[in-house]
């Protein structure tokens, strides 16, 4: 049994600090570069291309996750790589487009969502005023 009242838990809501405001931009445009080098980066050597692009990308997210201690942190990582990453399959008026239709192309798209929700979800939240969060004893 926690030690809290009902009204501890009813507090309202604090806006985030600068530095986190800053820290979430930063991982932002961050996520946003790693999206643009693995795009450039995938189909130059495929295989070894798209797994450097996609361990970049994990790297990011999971990395800025345990940076910020929850879960903003990669989700604001990898909003900046898919933003990108969907710009970039776009085609433009003279016909150039960035990303083939082959399978190393929907690989790097689809595996990269995947792998952003995966590690942007794995950070383990911890309690307020106590120990990490546990589901079972």
């Amino acid at each position: 049994m926690s030690d809290r009242s009902p009204s501890a838990l009813a507090q309202p809501l604090r806006p985030p600090s600068a530095g986190r405001v800053v820290a979430c931009l930063g991982f932002f445009l961050l996520g946003a570069v790693v999206g643009a080098a693995g795009a450039l980066v995938q189909p130059a050597w495929f295989p070894g291309g798209l797994l450097l692009a996609l361990a970049g990308e994990a790297g990011l997210v999971l990395g800025a996750t345990r940076l910020l201690r929850s879960r903003a942190g990669g989700a604001w990582a990898a909003g900046g790589w898919m933003l990108v990453v969907i710009l970039l399959t776009t085609s433009r008026p003279e016909g150039d487009f960035l990303f083939a239709a082959g399978g190393g192309s929907y690989l790097f798209l689809l595996g990269g969502i995947a792998l952003a929700v995966i590690c942007a979800t794995l950070f383990s939240g911890r309690q307020p005023d106590g120990p990490p969060a546990r589901l079972g004893k």
